[in-house]
């Protein structure tokens, strides 16, 4: 595992114009000194030594406390984390919603033994390596398996992929080039589902000072170790570009019981029930319309609110954003639940017990031929297997558990924001280039919202995931 800070530099273009280029925690304290006084930026900046960037903030911050949260969200840095596991970079989005950043795709990326981490490092006990080893050997097995007999479904029935006709039939060296990406593309979407959660990824984000040592605080006080590591990781990158914040970047009792209570209401209720199969992703959809409005008229006002908006970063009217939404699944696969956890409005919740398994049947189904799905049927057994013995880990209390789910691990999973961004979600993740099973899953939310608001759901730019 390795966390690198990454600095800005000013452009050309910056340079010529004479702008400043200052430190984030030189920036922060530029704007902080603007509630202290009306000069504006030039006497501020005249002040500044730029060949002692530290003795400039040092100076400033005599009057004002760099501690402050107000301060510290003025020194945006970005960070990369090479070698996390995939379930450590969901634990690191549900904990940053305001980040900006991306993180390596399965959708686009073939993952192998290579990507799989030492058990001893992820905090498996010493009595259950072996087990797991093997359990992860099983399920990377199934993921090559699945791969290569969606990929032979792209090669033999490619109507099925959805490609459009116009490049299955393009004969040139790029024409090839893309065919084979989107056919490549149509294989993962369908075989992440056997990936383990615990194999590494990679994860940039660029945000605030404040949020990175709020981000440390959290997983320097888990109970896990690959969380704890990666906060040791991050007060070293953060010691380069913002030192005079590491005080607060520390494990918090508060934290620490925070964590223990979470896991102590998984385990009660990860103690009844079991996986025994693919679980229904039956979809909810509650809105709390504008205060003050009549129930009667919302589908009215949401219609107006909608009647300028052609595209979904267009205008959206303020009815919808003044309507608080909650909106969700009873169960998810924790594949498309990373991909719905990164949107960076609101709230997002699951208890992360498992509740079934997701394997792509429901796509197998669907193809030509007697007993399509056959082969895929032993895989889905492994994926539930699995599944439950996270679920039995997890009722045990141990630390390790989510190391044993798989993307096709199914937990419930929830998301509270407001009217207009849930629609701009549901037409993101719908459009050009969406993976079927999330666009389903918006699908079947936008399905409740036309029955409770018809009216206004014919303005709402629904797409139908076609291949990118």
């Amino acid at each position: 595992m390795r966390a690198t800070h990454v600095s800005l530099c000013p452009t050309q273009a910056a340079n010529a114009a004479g702008r400043a280029a200052l430190t984030p925690e030189l920036l922060a304290a530029t704007g902080a000194r603007y509630s202290r006084s009306n000069d504006g930026l030039d006497a501020i900046l005249a002040k500044i030594d730029p060949q002692n960037p530290d003795k400039s903030v040092d100076s400033i911050f005599k009057m004002v406390d760099y501690g402050h949260a107000s301060i510290a969200d003025m020194a945006p840095i970005a960070i990369f984390l090479d070698g996390v596991s995939m379930w450590l970079a969901y634990l690191v989005w549900s904990l940053c919603p305001t980040a900006g950043g991306q993180e390596s795709s399965t959708r686009y990326i073939q993952l192998s033994r290579e990507n799989l981490p030492d058990a001893r490092e992820i905090g498996i006990g010493a009595a259950q390596q072996n087990d797991w080893q093997s359990a992860m050997e099983k399920a990377l097995d199934a993921y090559e398996k699945a791969v290569k007999f969606w990929e032979d479904v792209a090669r033999e029935q490619p109507e099925i992929t959805r490609i459009p006709a116009e490049i299955l039939a393009d004969k040139s060296e790029r024409g090839q080039k893309v065919l084979a990406r989107m056919a490549r593309n149509f294989a993962f979407d369908r075989a992440r589902y056997f990936l383990p959660a615990s194999l590494q990824t990679n994860v940039m984000l660029v945000m605030s000072a404040r949020a990175w040592v709020s981000l440390c605080q959290q997983l320097l006080s888990h109970p896990a170790p690959e969380p704890r590591k990666l906060g040791e990781l991050l007060r070293a990158e953060l010691e380069l570009c913002a030192p005079r914040l590491l005080k607060h970047a520390s494990a918090k009792p508060s934290f620490e019981e925070g964590w223990a209570q979470l896991q102590r209401r998984a385990s009660l209720i990860a103690a009844f029930g079991k996986v025994s199969g693919e679980a229904a992703p039956t979809a909810f959809l509650e809105v709390f319309g504008p205060r003050n409005l009549d129930a009667s008229l919302h589908d009215e006002a949401f219609y107006a609110a909608l009647e300028n908006h052609d595209n979904r970063y267009a205008h959206i009217g303020p009815e919808l954003a003044r309507s608080a939404v909650r909106f969700g699944w009873d169960a998810v696969a924790f594949a498309d639940m990373r991909d719905l956890n990164r949107h960076r409005t609101g709230t997002k919740w699951s208890h992360m017990v498992p509740v079934g398994f997701y394997g792509a049947l429901d796509q197998a189904k669907s193809l030509d031929g007697n007993g399509a799905d056959s082969s895929l049927n032993e895989l889905q057994k492994l994926g539930v297997e699995i599944s439950q013995t996270a679920r039995t880990r997890i009722a045990q209390n141990d630390d390790s558990a989510p190391y044993w789910s798989l993307l096709g691990t199914q937990f419930p999973f929830e998301h509270t924001t407001t009217a207009d961004k849930f629609i701009y979600e549901a037409e993101l993740r719908t459009g050009l280039g969406a993976h079927y099973r999330y666009a389903k899953h918006l699908h079947d939310c936008l399905t409740i919202w036309r029955e409770k608001f018809p009216e206004s759901s014919e303005l709402i730019l629904e797409g139908e995931a076609e291949p990118e």
